[in-house]
C-alpha cells in the first residue's frame, strides 16, 4: 500500500480562498509533513497557517507555516493558486493577459530557489498558464501540470449520477480538451461500473437522448460560473480536486486523472496544453494515456486545440 514519503513538503503560492481551502483540505487528510503558505499579503498567509494549525491536536502532527519564496527549496510539490479571480460573465480566456503576467512574476520567483518537485497550476486560465509556466521554467513537461478538467470530470460524473440515480463512485467519465468553453465529454469512454452509459441508461428505463447529453455537458461547463454567481467564488470543490492530485503525486499512486499537460505528439498534437487522461506518480506525469476517440470526439479535441493555441499566441511575450 502506498504511503506518504517521510519529510514531504508542499508549498502553496496564494493564500486566498482557493489556496487556504486547499491547505485546510491537506491538513484534514494529513498529506504532508510540512506545508508552507506563501502570499504577497504575508499577514493573511500567517493568519491562515495559524488558523489551520490550531486544529492539528485533533488531526495529527504537521508543520504548517507561512514563508517566502526561499521555502520553495526541497519542496515535493509547488501549488500555484495566486491570480485575479474570474468575475461573473467573464470567460477564463478573458483572464489570460492579466493572470499570465502575474504567473510570470511568480514563476521567476519560484525558479530562484527551485531544486526539485512538481509544479501544479490551479490559477486560471489553467491551460494557458500551465503552458507558459512550462515554457518559463524550462522544466520537462512531466514536471508541470494544471489541475484543469479534473474537477470538471468530477462535476460531470456527479451530474450523471443524479440523472441516473446511482452511486457517483460507480460513474466513470472524462471531460477532455480545454478547461473552459470548448471542453467536451468523451461519451464513448463513459460507463457505469463497466457498462457503457447508454446501455446502462436503457436498462433502467431512463434512456439518454442526444438532448440529454448536450444538457449534461452544458451544465458541467457552466457549473463554475453558476457557483460564482451564487456565492461569489469556487473553492471547496477545487480544494478536494487538488488534494486528490497531490495524494497521487506524494504517494506515487500511478492514478489516471484528466489534467492539463503539454502534448508532444500525443493525439497528433504538439505545442499546446490540453486535458487528457494522464497517469500521475511521484515524478509527475508518468504517461499520457492515448485513448481511442470517435471521429466526432477527435473533432472536438481539435477545436479545443485551436482555442488554446490561439490563447497562447495572444499572450506571447507577456
Amino acid at each position: 500500500m502506498s504511503k506518504i514519503s517521510e519529510g514531504s513538503k508542499v508549498c502553496i503560492i496564494g493564500a486566498g480562498a482557493v489556496g487556504a481551502t486547499i491547505a485546510f483540505a491537506i491538513s484534514m487528510k494529513q498529506l504532508c509533513s510540512e506545508l508552507v503558505l506563501i502570499d504577497v499579503n504575508q499577514e493573511k498567509a500567517l493568519g491562515e497557517a495559524l488558523d489551520i494549525s490550531h486544529g492539528l491536536p485533533f488531526l495529527g502532527q504537521m508543520d504548517i507555516h507561512s514563508g517566502d519564496y526561499d521555502e520553495i527549496k526541497d519542496a515535493d510539490v509547488i501549488i500555484i493558486t495566486a491570480g485575479i479571480p474570474r468575475k461573473p460573465g467573464e470567460t477564463r480566456i478573458d483572464l489570460a493577459k492579466k493572470n499570465v503576467k502575474l504567473a510570470h512574476t511568480i514563476t521567476d520567483s519560484i525558479m530562484k530557489y527551485y531544486n526539485k518537485g512538481v509544479i501544479l497550476v490551479v490559477s486560471n486560465p489553467c491551460d494557458v498558464v500551465t503552458y507558459k509556466v512550462t515554457e518559463w521554467t524550462g522544466l520537462p513537461s512531466t514536471k508541470v501540470i494544471g489541475s484543469g478538467t479534473n474537477l470538471d470530470s468530477a462535476r460531470f460524473r456527479w451530474l450523471l449520477s443524479q440523472k441516473l440515480n446511482c452511486d457517483v463512485r460507480n460513474v466513470h467519465g472524462y471531460i477532455l480538451g480545454e478547461h473552459g468553453e470548448t471542453q467536451f465529454a468523451a461519451w464513448s469512454r463513459t460507463h457505469i461500473a463497466g457498462v457503457p452509459v447508454e446501455e446502462y441508461a436503457r436498462s433502467i428505463g431512463c434512456p439518454l437522448t442526444e438532448e440529454d447529453k448536450i444538457a449534461l455537458v452544458e451544465e458541467t461547463k457552466s457549473s463554475g460560473a453558476q457557483i460564482i454567481k451564487l456565492k461569489g467564488a469556487t473553492f471547496n470543490g477545487v480544494a478536494v480536486s487538488v488534494t486528490t492530485l497531490l495524494e497521487s503525486l506524494l504517494m506515487d499512486k500511478h492514478t489516471i486523472r484528466t489534467v492539463s499537460t503539454k502534448l508532444n505528439g500525443e493525439y497528433g498534437m504538439s505545442d499546446v496544453t490540453l486535458n487528457v487522461p494522464i497517469m500521475l506518480g511521484a515524478g509527475g506525469v508518468e504517461r499520457i494515456v492515448e485513448m481511442e476517440l470517435r471521429e466526432d470526439e477527435k473533432a472536438l479535441l481539435q477545436a479545443s486545440y485551436n482555442n488554446i493555441h490561439e490563447a497562447i499566441l495572444s499572450v506571447e511575450g507577456l
